[in-house]
């Protein structure tokens, strides 16, 4: 693990990080201004905590540079956490933010002749291969996963597969191509996540941190 003098916060891009920001100024921190610019390049900012700093990457980023250590806390939505699955990530406190599902999906035409409990293998486009895989291994069913990065709704449009695994939140992307959700995987949420070994070596930084989103995550759901 890379020893950082500062403790490193990592921070999802996009959705996430504005509904996680309440609760980012609820626990006390408040980054440098540049961090609300958005003609600022920078992805590492000071904040008021002079022991404390921000880097702010890829949503499926943050699991790995809390695994390695280069940063000691993470915000990061259960899927990502499940689909890498870091023995060294361990995930405290669930934010209650970033709320959606992980779903398989098919196109509308397909659902009044298909079962999902008689599949015996299944081709599917995802982001999730891992999480996708153990899911259907758990139903005794062969899956051959696709890994694509974005717009899985076009795959079944053109060819590449009949079916897709991806996020769900209101439906609305499905239903404008076409798709319907068939099975719900799981549930998701953004966690704070932490570096075990972080939390071993510097256990009185990390676990007031653990503590404090702990409290703020109460305080808003109050």
């Amino acid at each position: 693990m890379i020893r950082n003098e500062k403790l490193v916060l990592a921070l999802p891009k996009g959705r996430i990080l504005k509904e996680v920001m309440p609760l980012i100024r609820r626990a006390g921190i408040e980054p440098e201004p540049a961090f609300d610019d958005d003609k600022a390049r920078q992805l590492r900012f000071t904040t008021n905590i002079p022991e404390l700093d921000i880097i702010r990457v890829r949503a499926f980023d943050v699991a790995t540079f809390v695994a390695f250590g280069a940063a000691h806390l993470g915000v990061a939505g259960n899927d990502v956490l499940l689909e890498f699955d870091y023995p060294e990530i361990y995930a405290p406190v669930d934010l209650n933010v970033g709320y959606c599902r992980l779903s398989v999906a098919e196109p509308a035409e397909m659902v009044g002749d298909d079962d999902p409990s008689t599949w015996s293998s299944v081709r599917v486009a995802t982001k999730y291969p891992h999480l996708t895989s153990k899911h259907f291994a758990a139903r005794g069913v062969q899956a051959e996963c696709i890994k694509l990065n974005g717009a899985m709704e076009l795959a079944p449009q053109l060819g590449l597969c009949s079916r897709i695994v991806d996020l769900v939140s209101s439906g609305d992307t499905l239903k404008a191509n076409g798709l319907v959700e068939i099975e719900r995987i799981c549930e998701i949420t953004s966690r704070l996540c932490v570096n075990r070994a972080a939390w071993k070596t510097r256990p009185d930084e990390v676990g007031s941190w653990i503590a404090k989103f702990g409290e703020a995550v109460d305080a808003l759901a109050a």
